[in-house]
This record gives structure tokens, sequence and C-alpha cells, in this order.
């Protein structure tokens, strides 16, 4: 058994190269193999998002806090909310991330294959964030 106490790891900046705007991520956990399935509580400020991106074996996004917008290629921007459940399909080409005016908080897991849990692709543009 392994506890990891509240405030024990270190939170950490959205890397500029995968997020646009000020994101904060606090990891949960990321067990050992043979597990495979990670988490963290990711934290964007209004207007930040994620650049584009899949995950080799799906993703599950739970809603914590705040107002988000999501959107799968090809989809419609979705409007997110404290309560609701996301899943994106393995290879689901997708981007999250708070509304213009609203932080968003959600908790996102996903399970690594290979040792991946993600791969990046391009940014979303202003042009595609404000489409919704």
């Amino acid at each position: 058994m392994e506890i990891k106490r509240n405030g024990s790891q270190p939170s950490g900046k959205g890397p500029p190269d995968y997020f646009t705007g000020s994101v904060r991520i606090d990891p949960l956990f990321q067990p050992p193999a043979p597990a495979r399935v990670r988490g963290a509580s990711v934290t964007f400020e209004p207007g930040a998002r994620t650049a584009w991106h899949t995950h080799p074996l799906g993703q599950t996004l739970i809603v914590t806090a705040g107002c988000g917008w999501v959107q799968r290629e090809g989809g419609p921007v979705e409007e997110i909310r404290p309560g609701d459940v996301v899943w994106f399909s393995p290879g689901e080409k997708h981007w999250h991330g708070a509304t213009p005016a609203t932080s968003m908080t959600h908790i996102a897991l996903q399970e690594a294959l290979d040792g991946k849990v993600v791969d990046w692709m391009e940014h979303v543009s202003d042009a595609q964030y404000r489409r919704s």
C-alpha cells in the first residue's frame, strides 16, 4: 500500500508546447508497472486549453469545478460543468480547456500503452477556440 498525502507532490505548469494559457497540473497518481492508469488534476485559467492530442487507450475527464469546453475533431465545441464525465476513445483527436471567461478544473485519467499516455499535435488556434 502507498499513500500520497495531499500536498506531497509539487504542482507543475502546463508546458507551452502542449498548452495555451495558464494551466496548473497537480499529479494524483502514477503507479508502477504493471499498473497502467495515471491521474492528474488539471486547472485551466480562463482562455487556457490543451493542444490537439490523442491517447492510445483513451481518456476520461471528470469535471470538478468551473466551466469548460471540449471538442473532438470534426465535432462541435461542447460545454462541460462540474459532475460531467467525458470519455475520449483511443486515438480520438480532441482538446479541452476553460471558457474565455471561466476557469475549469478536471481530473484526467488515462492508461499508458508501452509507457506512453498521450500523443501531442498542433495547438488549437484562436479561431478554432472561439468558434463555439
